[in-house]
C-alpha cells in the first residue's frame, strides 16, 4: 500500500532517511526521505539504475556524505511520499535476533511459560528469573540466533497470521543495519559497523517456541518466528550520527489504540554494541544485515490477549518514525 497520510507526518530524527519505494505497478527503488514527507529516487541522483539500499551501504563510508548534500539540496525531483508505495527498507543477506535481552520481558515470559508441573508460586519464578538475568549480565552471555530474510515484509503491509500458530504474538525492536562489514570486533569499535537504525516487529507464535516433543534440544525459532511476512520492517533507515544515543529510545506498540509495550531502550541487558561484537566473534556481518536487540515487557502472554484476525499494530521508536500493520487471517485471505 501507499504510504499513509499520518506516517508521512511522523518525523525522524536528523535531516534525512533511506528507505525502498516504488509506484504502483513499478519497480522498487532505493529512495532519500526528508523529514517534510518527500522522496528523491537514489537511482537518478547517482546515475545508477541498478541501485539499492543494500548497495548505498555496502559503499556507507562515501555515499552517507553524498546523501547528506542531497537532503539539503532544494532542487528539484523530490516527491511527496503519499504518491509511493513503502516497502522493508533493505533486503538483508542475515537477520540476527537477540533474545532475552530486556530484563522485566525476560521475567514476564518465564512466568508465562510455566513448565508443565511447575507449582511453584508466582513470586519464586519471578526471582528466579530475575536471578539468571543478573547472572547472565554479570558472565556477558548475549542470545543471538538466527532469522530469515523471508520473513521480512514492509511497514504497511498485511500480516499473514498462518493457521497453524495458535498464540501469535508481537515483539517491538530496534533493529541495527549494518553499514560496514564486522568480524571480531570489539564492542568499542562495533558502531563504527552501524549505518543506522530501523524498526522491527519480530512477531512470534508462542505454542511453537519450545519442541515439547525433544525437550531436550529447546527452542525452535524456524517454526515459531519465520512465517513470510513475520518481521515488519521499516519504513526507514535513518542514520546512527542522526540517533543521540541508541540506549535511551523509547519503543512503543499499540493494538488497536490500546497501549501494550511502552519501553525505554534502557531496560536492555546488552546494548547495541554489545550485541554487534558478540554476534560478530562468529559470523561475519555484512552490508545490509540486521542486528534485532530483542524486545520490551508487554508482550500478548504478559496480557493475555494474542493476535487475530482485524488486529492493528501501530508500532513507533524515538527518531525513527512509526508502521502501521493489520493482522490478517489465513484462511480469511
Amino acid at each position: 500500500m501507499s504510504v499513509k497520510p499520518e506516517a508521512a507526518s511522523a518525523l525522524f530524527a536528523g535531516p534525512f532517511a533511506l528507505a525502498t519505494l516504488s509506484l504502483p505497478d513499478g519497480p522498487v527503488f532505493p529512495a532519500l526521505v526528508t523529514p517534510d514527507g518527500r522522496a528523491l529516487d537514489l537511482r537518478v541522483a547517482f546515475d545508477d539504475r541498478e541501485l539499492t539500499v543494500r548497495g548505498l551501504l555496502e559503499a556507507w563510508d562515501t555515499a552517507a556524505a553524498r546523501l547528506a548534500a542531497l537532503a539539503g539540496d532544494g532542487g528539484p525531483g523530490k516527491r511527496p511520499l503519499t504518491e509511493f508505495r513503502v516497502h522493508a527498507p533493505v533486503e538483508p543477506r542475515q537477520v540476527f535476533q537477540s533474545g532475552a535481552n530486556y530484563r522485566q520481558h525476560v521475567i514476564d515470559l518465564h512466568v508465562a511459560h510455566r513448565a508443565p508441573g511447575d507449582d511453584r508460586p508466582e513470586e519464586e519464578r519471578r526471582a528466579e528469573a530475575a536471578e539468571i538475568m543478573d547472572r547472565r549480565a554479570a558472565e556477558d552471555l548475549p542470545y543471538v540466533f538466527i532469522g530469515l530474510p523471508s520473513a521480512i515484509t514492509g511497514p504497511y503491509d498485511d500480516v499473514v497470521l498462518p493457521a497453524w500458530a495458535e498464540q501469535p504474538d508481537w515483539e517491538l525492536e530496534l533493529a541495527a543495519v549494518i553499514g560496514r562489514a564486522a568480524y571480531r570486533v570489539s564492542v568499542e569499535e562495533a558502531l563504527e559497523h552501524v549505518a543506522g537504525y530501523t524498526i522491527a516487529n519480530d512477531l512470534t507464535d508462542r505454542a511453537t517456541v519450545f519442541r515439547r516433543d525433544m525437550p531436550q534440544i529447546g527452542t525452535d525459532w524456524l517454526r515459531s518466528k519465520n512465517a513470510p511476512g513475520f518481521t515488519p520492517l521499516g519504513p526507514w533507515i535513518v542514520p546512527a550520527g542522526s540517533i543521540a544515543d541508541p540506549g535511551d529510545l523509547r519503543l512503543t506498540l499499540k493494538l488497536n489504540g490500546g497501549t501494550m509495550q511502552d519501553e525505554s531502550t534502557k531496560d536492555m541487558i546488552f546494548n547495541v554494541a554489545r550485541m554487534v561484537s558478540y554476534a560478530s566473534q562468529t559470523a561475519r556481518l555484512l552490508p545490509g544485515d540486521l542486528v534485532l536487540t530483542g524486545s520490551p515487557a508487554g508482550n500478548g502472554m504478559h496480557w493475555g490477549r494474542l493476535l487475530r484476525d482485524g488486529d492493528v499494530m501501530d508500532a513507533s521508536i524515538t527518531g525513527l518514525g512509526a508502521q502501521r500493520t493489520r493482522c490478517v487471517a489465513e484462511a480469511t485471505r
